[in-house]
């Protein structure tokens, strides 16, 4: 963000200055809007696929397979949690606030994921959900960030897959 000038936004946009500036205040709040508008339609696009399965293990491993569609990445340039957070980690508190706020928020819809199946009995209640979720989330966001960075899915099957194996291992 810092090193995206009002220029690069006009080419990638095809819209005015005075288009921008007649509706966002400055380039801060065009990027905090691209993150909230890119994150919006994630979360969407994840409670519809979501709702298609019950509650418990199989949505936590629906998850798992949402998480592996690569549609929504290619489509959008990347994840928007890894790209605006390692764009405005020291450079913008706000967009990083938003971007920790997300996190924050992915990670408490597992934690509710993986408590639904213990308290339905699929997962053995010694699991920690809370614990879990922030396991599983980094392990995939890692994977998202590796994936991109090799031009392949490879690593985040390969994680995707040891989640999964985890998942069974607690499974009663």
């Amino acid at each position: 963000m810092a090193g995206t000038s009002l220029s690069d936004i006009m080419d990638a946009t095809q819209l005015a200055k005075g288009c921008l500036y007649g509706n966002f205040d400055n380039k801060e709040e065009i990027c905090l809007e691209s993150f909230n508008f890119l994150t919006q339609r994630y979360a969407a696009e994840l409670k519809a696929y979501l709702g298609a399965y019950p509650a418990g293990k199989a949505r936590l491993l629906a998850y798992l397979d949402f998480s592996l569609q690569s549609k929504f990445r290619d489509e959008n340039g990347g994840c928007p949690v890894i790209n605006f957070g390692a764009e405005a980690d020291d450079t913008n508190p706000v967009i990083r606030e938003r971007v920790r706020q997300t996190i924050r928020g992915m990670q408490e819809m597992l934690k509710q994921m993986i408590a639904d199946a213990v308290d339905l009995g699929e997962i053995k209640s010694s699991a920690d959900p809370e614990l879990l979720a922030l396991k599983f989330y980094t392990m995939l966001e890692g994977a998202v960030l590796i994936s991109r960075v090799e031009n392949s899915n490879t690593q985040l099957e390969q994680i995707t897959k040891l989640i999964q194996s985890e998942i069974e291992e607690i499974s009663q």
